[in-house]
């Protein structure tokens, strides 16, 4: 009998709990502004301010619809400004605001500590090789996404 592979669960798992213990860090920090998955939206913005929807959209894996009602509320909560693209009029960008800098910095402290719990005693090398076998399967997974013409991707 063949062995029964455990990384999606295991995936799955670690996902569940890192999420609840995130939030929980996000109103120890009194971060009640963002939420988790609003961060998964500002992260590849903090990485990189004033990119495009369709970029932004590619970098937080999310559908159309889904990007575009978060974006509705990070802009009305005054983090994020879509403006026009002066090169390309029918791309919009989504740059950060003045106030999502000062929230900028407590979400990094954040996430810091998030860091500290996933790699408590961990070399730097088990750091680089897991996730580099994490790029990997992301990427394959990606791959078969774009194969059979998913939406997110």
């Amino acid at each position: 009998m063949e062995k029964l592979r455990e990384g999606g669960f295991l995936i799955t798992k670690i996902r569940q709990l890192s999420q609840q213990i995130f939030n929980n860090l996000l109103k120890d920090y009194n971060l009640n502004e963002i939420s988790a998955a609003q961060g998964r939206v500002m992260f590849p913005l903090w990485q990189k301010d004033n990119i495009s929807f369709q970029e932004l959209k590619r970098k937080a894996l999310l559908s159309k619809a889904t990007l575009s009602y978060m974006l509705d509320k990070l802009e009305e909560a005054g983090h994020i400004k879509r403006i026009r693209s002066e090169e390309d009029k029918r791309t919009i960008n989504i740059k950060l605001t003045k106030k999502n800098k000062v929230l900028q910095e407590k979400y990094f402290q954040v996430s810091n500590k998030m860091n500290e719990i996933f790699y408590k005693d961990f070399s730097e090398k088990e750091i680089n090789e897991f996730e580099g076998y994490l790029r990997r399967l992301l990427d394959s997974l990606i791959q078969v996404s774009k194969e059979n013409k998913l939406k997110n991707i």
